[in-house]
């Protein structure tokens, strides 16, 4: 059966995960998650496998050019 569960966002955009979901994906602090998006913008959150963790990863080092003092300035309240 599929449940609906909700939080809100604060004004940085943060959100707590729900404390049904956490159970659900069995989260402890400083697990990482990782959310799906579809084409039909259905947005899948589930917790991150090893994969998932070697393959972001292996992105890491193309967002360097983004990682200046400059871009935290510009970019800090997105």
């Amino acid at each position: 059966m599929n449940r609906l569960v909700s939080s809100k966002l604060t004004s940085k955009f943060q959100a707590t995960v729900p404390k049904e979901v956490r159970e659900t994906l069995r989260l402890s602090a400083k697990d990482q998650i990782v959310y799906e998006i579809l084409e039909d913008k259905t947005v899948i959150i589930r917790k991150a496998s090893s994969l998932d963790k070697a393959y972001l990863k292996g992105l890491d080092h193309t967002l360097d050019e983004w990682s200046s003092e400059e871009d935290e300035k510009a970019y800090k309240d997105l």
